[in-house]
């Protein structure tokens, strides 16, 4: 029996998708697996119990992810879960943009006493609130991936001029991306194009206040920026110096900070941008499908501090996963071990991903987790799980 622990509201529709062989558990201490959305774990300490943390969306700043890879724990995500549901809400930021539509509807709700006067005053003072339209503007999307690309697909079918940046788009991102999106391959040559910019990175080191001094210099008067990745990749100071220059005409932002609230150039919005029903269910089946996976065959599909690597259902004996630093000869060791405890391998899988490593075996005999203690001690090994 498999524990599982949830540290926020998880959808019922994910839950049920867990088989006979899981229990929810309120024990955090107990569970084999945490399903998380935004509570913050960076202050916990996790159980030698701990073996996986599925977060139900795309993002894990809320999870140390360090300190998970050097316990042995899987951290997955569910990339593209919730894709559609911010994809619709870049499209309203688009739109919020250019027609002055929050600020008009702040201004019409000032009328409400006005009685018979509210049809005349609209007329009279509809002129402050003119906007543009999309059509035939020039989109830069910045990201390519699950959201970046179906952002770009729907600006181009309403008609808007899209350019797209990613250096490191995936096959199935370009596979999925309309012939008609430009790319570009320097960041600072779509700049100077578009009259809207979106951002659809992740946050890391390497993105951090990428939007700074420096690329709103380049960019032209007046253009509406749209943030719905995180808001560390905008400099906030240079952010607000290029709104007052007339640089920055709105900036639409699902991460608004106080020093952004009360701006009539900032149309702040409360992360919404996964908050519908149908995103929380695709999220948390996401989730339970990849955790059970692991948990039950050994197998990584989007996880975030180790590599896909994956077997299929576990038919054999017996199947072994090794996670590992990776280094020279951990396959060897591996396999060596293995030998001298007279297991024979009859599949292997092997991937890596940055620092870490894994290592999926099958074998043709069962096993048990006595026999290979001398697996654990080999200098490089992280943890070794027995599933069958």
């Amino acid at each position: 029996m498999y524990k599982i622990a949830t540290l926020n509201n998880i959808s019922p529709k994910g839950l049920i998708c867990f088989n006979d062989k899981y229990h929810i558990t309120d024990d955090i201490n107990e569970a084999d697996g945490i399903l998380v959305r935004s509570h913050t774990m960076h202050d916990m300490e996790f159980s030698k119990n701990l073996k996986a943390i599925a977060r139900a969306g795309a993002g894990v700043n809320n999870i140390p992810l360090d300190k998970c890879s050097e316990a042995g724990i899987v951290v997955f995500n569910t990339p593209g879960a919730n894709a559609n549901a911010v994809k619709e809400l870049v499209l309203a930021g688009l739109l919020i943009s250019s027609r002055k539509i929050s600020s008009a509807l702040e201004w019409t709700n000032t009328l409400k006493d006005k009685g018979d006067e509210v049809e005349k005053l609209i007329e009279k003072g509809k002129k402050q609130f003119v906007g543009s339209e999309i059509r035939g503007k020039t989109l830069a999307v910045i990201g390519l991936g699950a959201i970046g690309v179906m952002v770009a697909n729907s600006a181009s079918a309403l008609g808007m001029k899209v350019i797209g940046y990613d250096p490191f788009i995936s096959v199935k991102s370009a596979l999925e991306l309309s012939r008609k999106i430009e790319l570009v391959d320097k960041f600072d040559d779509l700049l100077g194009q578009a009259h809207y910019i979106t951002l659809h990175v992740p946050m890391m080191d390497a993105t951090e206040k990428m939007i700074n001094k420096e690329k709103f210099s380049k960019m032209r008067e007046d253009v509406k920026l749209l943030n719905f990745a995180r808001g560390g990749i905008v400099d906030e100071e240079a952010l607000l110096e290029a709104i007052h220059l007339g640089i920055v005409d709105r900036y639409v932002t699902d991460f608004p900070s106080a020093r952004l609230l009360g701006n009539e150039k900032i149309i702040p919005i409360p992360h919404l941008g996964a908050s519908t029903p149908e995103s929380e269910e695709n999220c948390a089946i996401m989730a339970v499908d990849q955790i059970s996976d692991y948990l039950e065959n050994g197998n990584i599909t989007n996880s975030v501090n180790f590599p896909d690597c994956t077997l299929g259902e576990c038919v054999t004996a017996g199947r072994i996963g090794v996670l590992n630093k990776n280094i020279p000869n951990m396959v060897g060791k591996i396999s060596n071990v293995l030998g001298e405890l007279n297991i024979n391998i009859s599949d292997m899988n092997n991937r890596s991903k940055g620092k870490n490593a894994y290592t999926l075996v099958d074998v043709d005999t069962k096993i048990t987790n006595s026999q290979i203690e001398q697996l654990r001690n080999v200098d490089g090994i992280i943890a070794v799980r027995v599933m069958k």
